[in-house]
């Protein structure tokens, strides 16, 4: 059965339902890269999470126990070599995270190719219903579902997938792109949020709220009709660097502070989502990564991130896309209890490290995914991962008079060829602009990928222009 449901949900049924065309024949990569080596030496030294110490918030609606770190469940594991998801491994880790406290669970119709919602319900099925929360989402990828119809046909195949006749956590995905006629065409126009909060009064659905990405008019709106709708929660994104250079990072983005001050004066929890901000505040550049570890050297990096975002009474659950159990088991390790930050550690993430971040201008990707798949086969995520990742660690090969050019060069475009296969890379961007209305983080990917392009033929062309640099390497 399990066979046939995938086929069911193939990749052109998931092109067909998020409105994409079918003229790629290339693979769609899926879950996260494999770890820096750096990351993975430092996860060999964990530690086993205890049990029976996991950190709780209490939903002040239901008076539910929800557990302070929650399952991403949109970065889930391949099988090796394989485009296929590994459910074996899915559940174990689930079982796993179960095992150690934590009982909510985060996913979508639009993630994982729209297959995250069927894994997902494979997995929690094993467990009582009532020993786990389960959150998804009326997804907004594509005019073709924004009709009553087909909306209401997405909220109940959720419940299909996820093998579940109720939902704890329903949310309005990702307002705010697009500003408000956007959010009118999806949630008001069709009726569908009134519908939704019928679901609600029915029982259907346990807590309603929103997801927030884009322009600041939208969250506004919403909040202004609290009293209507009483939102029971909130997802926002919400990390050091984002609490007051969100804005600096992405003229379009706001900062967290604010997001989280609006919601905590109108008694609002917040779901807190990229508390690594897309991983980037795993994998800091050394100089930075240095001052961290001095302050605790037993500690990982991203520990800093999560006990930050676990930090505010505010914060219902902290979210995080574990695709590896080394990622699990180190984030049980931060909730399990929550050491929270001092004052004194909060404003010197904040103040220090966070501005330092920031004067490290990185392409503002989080590897959310949700500009895939891209229907000519780009690999859009992986090629800034990669640029991201060589530019923290410094070793961008920019400056051609320098005796570390031909090392850095030829290191740079064989560690994409391994990140990225060829057919994948920036060269095959065609700027048709499909990615751009998806992405929260509005970074103008065409443009980026153009740069990247330009810069990868320059490093290419080297030896031809200036002479070969083979003998240098």
């Amino acid at each position: 059965m399990e066979d046939n449901r995938k086929k069911k949900i193939s990749r052109r049924d998931f092109l067909k339902m998020f409105g994409i065309g079918s003229v790629t024949t290339a693979a769609v990569a899926t879950g996260c890269k494999k770890p820096e080596q750096a990351a993975m030496d430092e996860y060999k030294q964990q530690v086993e999470p205890p049990v029976g110490k996991m950190t709780y918030r209490v939903n002040p609606k239901t008076k539910d126990k929800v557990s302070l770190l929650g399952y991403g469940m949109m970065r889930l594991p391949n099988i090796e070599g394989k485009e296929d998801f590994d459910q074996e491994m899915i559940n174990k880790q689930v079982d796993y995270a179960i095992a150690h406290g934590v009982n909510y669970f985060d996913t979508s119709p639009a993630y994982c190719r729209g297959l995250s919602e069927h894994c997902t319900g494979i997995a929690l099925h094993r467990h009582p219903r009532n020993s786990y929360f389960v959150a998804t989402k009326l997804s907004n990828f594509s005019p073709e579902t924004q009709t009553r119809a087909a909306s209401i046909e997405m909220y109940h195949n959720s419940m299909k997938e996820l093998q579940v006749d109720y939902i704890d956590y329903y949310l309005l995905h990702s307002i705010g792109g697009g500003g408000m006629p956007a959010f009118n065409a999806r949630y008001m126009d069709n009726g569908m949020l009134d519908y939704l909060v019928e679901e609600r009064a029915a029982g259907r659905i346990r807590n309603l709220g929103f997801s927030y990405h884009g322009e600041i008019e939208v969250f506004d709106h919403l909040l202004s009709l609290h009293d209507k709708y009483k939102w029971d929660f909130v997802q926002i994104e919400l990390n050091y660097v984002d609490w007051d250079f969100a804005n600096e990072i992405n003229s379009t983005n706001t900062d967290a502070r604010y997001l989280y001050d609006e919601l905590q004066k109108r008694g609002i929890p917040a779901v807190v989502m990229e508390p690594l901000l897309g991983g980037r505040l795993s994998s800091l550049p050394q100089f930075i990564t240095n001052e961290l570890k001095r302050r605790d050297p037993e500690k990982s990096v991203a520990s800093w991130a999560f006990r930050y975002a676990g930090t505010p009474e505010g914060a219902l659950t902290v979210l995080s896309g574990m695709t590896y159990m080394e990622h699990l088991k180190d984030n049980l390790l931060s909730y399990s209890p929550l050491q929270p930050l001092t004052p004194e550690e909060q404003d010197f993430l904040q103040d220090e490290i966070a501005r330092k971040i920031v004067g490290v201008e990185n392409i503002p990707c989080n590897d959310c995914k949700y500009c895939m798949p891209c229907p000519y086969g780009v690999d859009i995520p992986g090629i800034f991962v990669h640029y991201n990742k060589c530019k923290n660690e410094g070793t961008l090969p920019n400056d051609t008079e320098s005796k570390d050019y031909a090392r850095l060069r030829r290191r740079y475009l064989i560690g994409l060829d391994r990140a990225v296969p060829k057919e994948r890379q920036a060269d095959h961007c065609i700027r048709c602009g499909q990615c751009v209305e998806h992405c929260p983080q509005n970074i103008r990917i065409p443009r980026e990928l153009q740069k990247l392009d330009e810069m990868i033929e320059r490093l290419k062309t080297y030896g031809v222009d200036l002479g070969s640099d083979e003998k240098d390497e």
